[in-house]
């Protein structure tokens, strides 16, 4: 029995130690809880057994000057860092330049100050510049391959074949044309959630064109330059400092002022004034990036005629455009941005004639009098885009105000009243996409009663209802007979009759058009798209073109536009893309009446377009 309580002992002993041992942590966490009466000689209170409050404790006063001063020779937790963008290429990770996708100096991702090429290249410059500097360069090849057909008059002077006697002749035409565009920015700031404080950017632009046709005097005023034309051209694009005026909110709501030679798009589609011009830009935000406004003064720029690039040696056109608008995103539903505009066009080139490139006469236009004029106009606008829950909408209305001194067509002053109104929606499928499209210009009905009523923009570029894979839109349709205009200019939807769309002035005397449409957009794969457009066109009023003609007004409708496109991405960015299309416009009366159509087939277009970018 005394063997066994014995044993009983040892094991209550050893059980009490342990549990001693591993209560000795939370003895240590207690003392540094509740570290020991500071008052050693302090006598401890007794207190009869029963309920009881802790006792208080009163820490002793601080006495600053007991704090020892920081250890200036205390070792850091990270060594310094001599260039904290350079970390990867400093643990031997490089990237080749020509690779945009990773840290590449040449597309804004390093400063070019701390750059050991640029260091050794311009060692003062690079003294001179902090790590805020950036530079960015883009290179852009766009080469096209066109193949057409349309109405093309026989040269009155030297037709390319004996016997020809007809107003129409050959009509088949081919086109090539290269644009090599660089870019060059130097740009000042930490551009990650502020924008940059400073922007220098220069854009050149280089392009050469042939062009074949079948008929003498097409290309050229010279029925002796042939059927062929080789030409190249030098334009500059862009040329502008842009200077961060300031912030106006903890998250860099700002003020920014441009001027130079810049791009300039007054709506979401390009329906009325898309350009690079010289002027003056302020722009900037409010409201966290929910407001947006420009107030823009922009003199246009004469162009070169075949390649529609800036031509920097001809004097600027007189004519000015103002500009001041405002976006609000999220109006009147989140995802919709809303925009409100007001454009005035003031033209002053009366004083002068303008023959293009080709010896043809632009300004004024040939027909009616030919007499130069100046106009003023205004256009009130209103553009949305955005969706509406599943359903994509974009939508542009404009009403267009002024005074034209004398138009050409009605040999008097005008009152100008015209309107526009264009919508595109869609609806989102998978991989589908399905888009209806509507679009009117107004049109004029009597070309003598002082009140210009049909609609001209500025100078558009519409990316709307298949835009450059369209008929209608891609080409200029030029009306045979009736003055050297046409009834849309190349890349335009407005059946306007001007002369030239670059270079021409704004006709407010002009048939008009309705366009009813449809398209599908077709991802088969992420690098894969077809696309699909049908539309429907027809003049708003055709009393304008029976004038010119010296006949009766020939029928509204111009027919059906027809097209079908293939893009192609093989690396699934912009860097490469391959686009070809096909398009065909289907005659309807009113075109078979002023073309004969029925007699030579639908007018056609296709098109080859490779684009690379670096």
């Amino acid at each position: 029995m005394r063997a066994r309580a014995s044993e009983a002992t040892a094991r209550r002993a050893r059980a009490l130690a342990l549990l001693a041992l591993s209560l000795l942590p939370f003895a240590s966490l207690a003392e540094e809880k509740y570290p020991p009466d500071p008052r050693p000689d302090r006598e401890i209170e007794r207190r009869r057994p029963g309920p009881s409050e802790p006792e208080r404790y009163t820490p002793p006063p601080i006495d600053p000057r007991q704090v020892p001063p920081p250890a200036p020779l205390v070792p850091r937790e990270m060594p310094p860092v001599p260039d904290r963008w350079r970390l990867m290429q400093a643990l031997g990770f490089h990237h080749p330049w020509f690779d945009p996708y990773d840290q590449n100096v040449l597309k804004g991702d390093l400063p070019i100050a701390t750059d050991p090429a640029f260091r050794a290249r311009f060692p003062g410059l690079a003294s001179r510049l902090s790590d805020r500097w950036f530079v960015n360069v883009g290179v852009v090849s766009d080469s096209v391959l066109e193949f057409r057909r349309l109405p093309t008059p026989t040269a009155p002077q030297s037709p390319g074949r004996a016997g020809t006697n007809d107003v129409f002749g050959q009509s088949r035409q081919a086109l090539f044309t290269e644009t090599l565009i660089t870019s060059l920015a130097l740009i000042e700031g930490d551009t990650t959630f502020r924008p940059p404080e400073y922007e220098l950017r220069f854009t050149p632009a280089f392009n050469v064109n042939r062009a074949r046709v079948e008929e003498r005097r097409v290309l050229s005023i010279d029925p002796r330059s042939g059927t062929t034309r080789d030409d190249a051209h030098v334009g500059i694009q862009e040329a502008f400092a842009d200077v961060h005026l300031r912030d106006v909110s903890a998250r860099y709501d700002f003020d920014s002022v441009r001027v130079g030679i810049q791009p300039f798009q007054s709506d979401f589609r390009g329906f009325l004034f898309q350009d690079s011009a010289l002027g003056v830009r302020l722009f900037g935000t409010r409201d966290d990036n929910r407001w947006q406004y420009n107030l823009a003064w922009l003199r246009r720029l004469e162009k070169d005629t075949n390649s529609g690039l800036n031509d920097l040696g001809r004097p600027p056109r007189g004519d000015d455009v103002l500009v001041a608008n405002a976006y609000r995103q999220d109006f009147p539903v989140p995802g919709f941005t809303s925009q409100a505009t007001l454009v005035l066009d003031v033209n002053r080139e009366a004083a002068s004639t303008f023959y293009d490139a080709n010896g043809f006469l632009v300004r004024p236009a040939v027909l009616g009098d030919a007499r130069a004029h100046d106009y003023r106009v205004a256009y009130l606008g209103y553009n949305g885009d955005g969706h509406f829950g599943r359903w994509n909408l974009t939508t542009s209305l404009y009403a267009a105000l002024g005074h034209d001194d004398r138009n050409p067509i009605a040999g008097r002053a005008q009152s100008i009243r015209a309107g526009f109104a264009a919508a595109e929606l869609s609806r989102d499928a998978d991989w589908l996409r399905l888009r209806l499209d509507a679009l009117f210009q107004s049109g004029d009905r009597d070309p003598f009663d002082g009140k210009a009523t049909g609609f001209d923009a500025i100078l558009e570029n519409p990316q709307f209802a298949g835009a450059a894979t369209s008929f209608w839109i891609r080409q200029a349709v030029p009306l045979v007979g009736g003055g050297g205009v046409t009834l849309s200019g190349r890349n335009g939807v407005l059946a306007d009759l001007r002369s030239s769309k670059d270079q021409g002035q704004s006709n407010f005397v002009n048939p008009g058009l309705v366009l009813v449409g449809g398209g599908i957009d077709a991802d088969l794969q992420p690098e894969l798209r077809v696309s699909a457009d049908v539309s429907y066109l027809r003049f708003a009023d055709t009393t304008v073109l029976g004038v010119l003609r010296n006949q009766a007004p020939p029928a509204r409708e111009i027919g059906w536009d027809i097209s079908a496109a293939l893009r192609w991405r093989p690396f699934m960015s912009q860097n490469l893309v391959l686009e070809a299309s096909a398009a065909m416009l289907l005659p309807g009366r009113g075109l078979r009446e002023l073309y004969d159509e029925g007699e030579r087939g639908p007018q056609y277009s296709v098109l080859v377009n490779l684009v690379a970018a670096f």
